[in-house]
C-alpha cells in the first residue's frame, strides 16, 4: 500500500512537471515565470514544502520497494519457479530500474536544481517589472546542449518510462481498482501514460540537440 501511494504521489508528479517543463518551447519568458513562480509560491516556501514531500515520498517508495522485493525472494521457496510466465520485462527489471532512477534523480537535482554547473551571475533575466531574476529557460538550453547530458536523459526517462509502465498498473490493482473487466484498459492506460510522459520528457533534450532549438 505504501508503494502503491507514493507511485500516486509521483505519478501525479510526473504530469505536472512535464506540463511545466514544456513551457520552454513557448519561450524565454513564459518558461521563467512558471520558474519564478514556483520560487516564490506561498513567499518561498511553496517549494520547500513540495521538496519535502516528493523527498518523504521517493524514500518511503524506494525502502518499501526493496522491502518487498526481499520478502518476495525470501517467500519462495528453492524448488519454486524464479519467474512466472506472465511476468514481463519491465516486472523483472522494477528494482534495477528504480535504482537507476534515483541515481539519475540525484544527478537531475544536483545539475538543475543546485546548479553546479550554473552560476547564477552568468544566468540573468528580468521579469515584466525590470526585476533581475535567474535565467532558468537559457540553463535548460545550455544544460541539454552536452550530448553525455542527453544520453544519460534519454536512457533515465526510458528506464523510468518501463518502470512506469507496470508500476501505474500495479498501483490499480493495490487500491482495488483492477478488475477482470476492467484489466484491459488499465493495462492500456499504464502504457499510454507512460509512452505520453517519455514522449514529452525526451522531447526537450533532442529538440535542443538536434535541432538546435533556443540556440
Amino acid at each position: 500500500m505504501i508503494v502503491a501511494l507514493t507511485g500516486l504521489v509521483l505519478t501525479g508528479f510526473l504530469a505536472g512537471h512535464l506540463a511545466g517543463n514544456l513551457l520552454v518551447y513557448v519561450g524565454r519568458e513564459a518558461f521563467n515565470d512558471y520558474a519564478q513562480f514556483l520560487h516564490h509560491m506561498l513567499h518561498g516556501a511553496g517549494v520547500w514544502i513540495a521538496r519535502a514531500g516528493l523527498l518523504a515520498a521517493v524514500v518511503l517508495h524506494v525502502a518499501a520497494t526493496i522491502s518487498l522485493t526481499r520478502e518476495n525472494r525470501a517467500a519462495r521457496q528453492a524448488y519454486a519457479h524464479p519467474t512466472t510466465i506472465q511476468t514481463t520485462k519491465s516486472a523483472k527489471i522494477m528494482i534495477y530500474s528504480g535504482l537507476t532512477i534515483l541515481a539519475f534523480v540525484i544527478f537531475h537535482l544536483l545539475h538543475f536544481t543546485v546548479r553546479v554547473s550554473f552560476p547564477a551571475d552568468r544566468y540573468v533575466d528580468h521579469d515584466k517589472f525590470g526585476e533581475l531574476r535567474f535565467d532558468a529557460w537559457r540553463m535548460v538550453i545550455d544544460g541539454f546542449s552536452n550530448p553525455l547530458v542527453v544520453l544519460f536523459y534519454i536512457i533515465a526517462m526510458t528506464l523510468l518510462c518501463s518502470h512506469l509502465s507496470h508500476g501505474v498498473g500495479s498501483m490499480f490493482q493495490t487500491l482495488g481498482l483492477r478488475s477482470k473487466k476492467s484489466a484491459c484498459m488499465v493495462k492500456l492506460i499504464s502504457k499510454g501514460y507512460a509512452v505520453l510522459i517519455w514522449a514529452g520528457f525526451i522531447s526537450i533534450p533532442l529538440s535542443i540537440l538536434v535541432f538546435r532549438f533556443g540556440r
